[in-house]
């Protein structure tokens, strides 16, 4: 009962949203889109793929769905195949049960494609370096073209790096 009235009487302990820098978020996901379009003539297409992650990064991955970052109006979006994918964002260091998986999903992906490491175990094994069932970052069993730190990293350090990898591969 004592935790019942005290859940009642005290506020919710949430975080405080993120401070409205709308213009500057519109600015970087139009020039994403553009890169998108001058690259590729089209839409960019990602396939997030978890190598044996804590969910630490896929949170911030969603979080580029949610209504503030809103990742479809400037015509990008998150696809179920790889098949139909410009992008691997891959999280977690690569496990050995991955392994094979990891690479067949690089197989199936068209050219041109680009795989971004994202978080510090996609990196170099992170908190779970060293591990048995572990074979290391990412870049231990696929070639990854951009690596984006973090623990998580930022949903805006995502759409960053998303330019930086197109406009380097332009």
């Amino acid at each position: 009962m004592k935790f019942l009235v005290e859940s009642l009487m005290r506020r919710p302990v949430t975080e405080k949203p993120p401070a409205a820098d709308d213009a500057a978020l519109v600015e970087l996901g139009r020039c994403l889109d553009a890169v998108a379009h001058r690259r590729l003539g089209r839409s960019l297409a990602i396939r997030e793929v978890d190598a044996g992650s804590c969910n630490g990064c896929e949170l911030e991955i969603h979080a580029l769905n949610n209504a503030y970052y809103d990742l479809e109006r400037f015509g990008l979006r998150f696809v179920a195949s790889p098949r139909h994918a410009d992008v691997l964002m891959v999280t977690g260091p690569a496990t050995r049960n991955m392994r094979e998986a990891l690479e067949r999903t690089l197989a199936a992906t068209p050219d041109p494609k680009w795989v971004v490491a994202v978080g510090d175990c996609a990196f170099d094994g992170g908190v779970f370096a060293g591990s048995y069932a572990i074979c290391g970052g990412v870049d231990a069993v696929i070639a990854v073209d951009l690596h984006i730190k973090g623990c998580p990293p930022s949903p805006r350090a995502l759409l960053e790096g998303l330019i930086a990898l197109i406009e380097k591969s332009a």
